[in-house]
């Protein structure tokens, strides 16, 4: 039972933010459309949303690199 209410859950909150995308979209494109700066904001805001994610995963995968490096070295020493 408690599967069916998350699955329900989660269905719900997916079509919601679905809908939202969509009415940001509308309203962005009609700004842009009539001479307005926010559709430019709006993009500096999302490059800004995406560059934080990609920076954490170079982060991990420079460690990574390191750390194999390192005990290569050490197996070779």
């Amino acid at each position: 039972m408690k599967k069916i209410f998350a699955f329900f859950l989660v269905s719900l909150i997916s079509l919601a933010g679905y809908s939202q995308c969509a009415m940001c979209k509308a309203t962005a494109e009609s700004n842009a459309n009539g001479g307005g700066s926010e559709a430019a904001g709006l993009n500096s805001g999302i490059l800004y949303l995406m560059f934080i994610p990609y920076l954490l995963i170079a982060g991990i995968a420079i460690a990574i690199y390191r750390h194999k490096r390192k005990l290569e070295r050490a197996k070779g020493a």
